[in-house]
């Protein structure tokens, strides 16, 4: 019998680590420079999480959710997206009661039921960005212009990013009732799909590959024709800040998303590069409801989550290999006792070592070293050691500390 990895997951192994590692680092530091500090949710919540928020009509609970009983009987679910976990968290640690906006960053893995493909997998990772407590447009403009900075950090590449406002309770309903009479006059034009959504959400309708089905929405009414004065407001500020940052963007006016607690402002960065069903790296929005639905006070808040293999993906620039200080190779087996605790040693003063376990020949020990990029060999003889390295004179060296020196 062979076991291999369950269909949907990814290894993710060491070769491929170097890219993988520089999206996380720039993910980190800019984190760091923007005031975002960084929380860490549990891997599953109590399912009534994500119904309550995500929506019973959305394809995530519908049909895309890790949902178990433990041995209490209790219904828990893998986390599909990161938002709620944090919206939780904000709740249930009183973080309301401090200076707002609580500003906050994860990076993890998220798990859905869906049809694996290149760049789409059952268990994912996300690094995803929130600012809670604040209404303020400019804050949804920050965190639109700190993913392009993750990107430029990242070598990090993206062809499109599309703009849009979804409105609020003051102003949805009547477009909702509006493109719902409208989906009903094209009921027969659209597929299944459309169809259940046009049923439960019809915002979601906008959602969809097929082509056909978007020729007919093409026709639509959009929310845009049908905001209120203080969502276009807070829609025009956006793009105000947006132009001032330099960041670029297309107005989509049927760009929406796929959880129910969205509103006003919603996004989404693209690379086309990708396959078209999988060309998005980025994407999120303002929701301004979320925190109520889960038992808080009306709370605004916007955020985005991105896919840690999609922007992978997407690098442009050969990351740097990893250099190794030193490489230690024996002639004389017999002085491994001896000279071992010299890297013991040079490892906790904070230098990278490695040697030989495979029991090979001195010239195979060499080359070993010569294809972990080592900036430096000892060659450990009989009656000492020479530190060797390219385009220089062999030095002989006679502690670890010497050594420590010689490496600069």
């Amino acid at each position: 019998m062979r076991i291999e990895a369950p269909r949907g997951t990814l290894d993710v192994l060491p070769a491929d680590q170097p890219r993988r590692q520089d999206v996380l680092r720039a993910a980190e530091t800019v984190a760091r420079d923007y005031g975002y500090g960084l929380i860490v949710t549990p891997t599953f919540e109590d399912t009534e999480l994500f119904a309550r928020t995500s929506g019973q009509g959305s394809d995530v609970v519908h049909k895309e959710m890790y949902t178990f009983e433990d041995r209490s009987g209790r219904s828990l679910t893998l986390r599909p997206e990161g938002t709620a976990p944090v919206a939780r968290a904000y709740l249930e640690h009183g973080l309301h009661r401090e200076p707002q906006p609580v500003k906050t960053y994860y990076v993890g893995p998220m798990f859905r039921y869906a049809a694996p493909q290149k760049g789409r997998y059952r268990e994912f990772w996300q690094i995803g960005f929130e600012a809670m407590g604040s209404d303020d447009p400019a804050v949804d403009a920050e965190l639109i212009q700190l993913f392009t900075e993750i990107e430029r950090r990242a070598g990090v590449t993206h062809t499109r990013l599309e703009l849009n406002s979804i409105g609020d309770r003051a102003c949805r309903p009547d477009y909702v009732e509006r493109l719902r009479s409208f989906l009903a006059d094209h009921r027969d034009q659209l597929d299944e799909e459309a169809r259940r959504r046009a049923d439960v959400s019809p915002l979601r309708v906008f959602d969809t590959r097929n082509e056909a089905v978007r020729q007919v929405l093409a026709a639509a009414p959009t929310i845009g024709e049908s905001l209120c004065a203080e969502c276009r407001g807070h829609f025009a500020d956006v793009r105000g800040f947006l132009d001032a940052f330099g960041v670029q963007y297309e107005l989509v006016p049927t760009l929406v998303r796929g959880l129910d607690y969205y509103t006003r402002t919603v996004f989404e960065f693209a690379n086309e590069g990708l396959d078209a069903a999988q060309a998005s790296t980025c994407a999120g929005g303002r929701y301004d409801y979320l925190i109520e639905e889960i038992g808080g006070e009306p709370t605004p808040g916007v955020g985005w989550a991105a896919g840690v293999e999609r922007l992978t993906m997407s690098s442009a620039a050969e990351p740097e290999p990893a250099a190794l200080d030193l490489f230690v190779a024996f002639a004389d087996v017999g002085r491994r006792r001896e000279v071992l605790p010299w890297m013991v040693a040079l490892r906790g003063r904070g230098r990278s070592c490695d040697t030989d376990y495979a029991g090979r020949s001195v010239k195979g020990q060499l080359t070993r070293a010569k294809r972990l990029g080592a900036r430096a060999t000892l060659v450990v003889e009989r009656d000492g050691q020479m530190l060797r390295r390219a385009r220089e004179e062999d030095v002989p060296v006679g502690s670890w500390q010497e050594l420590e020196a010689l490496l600069g």
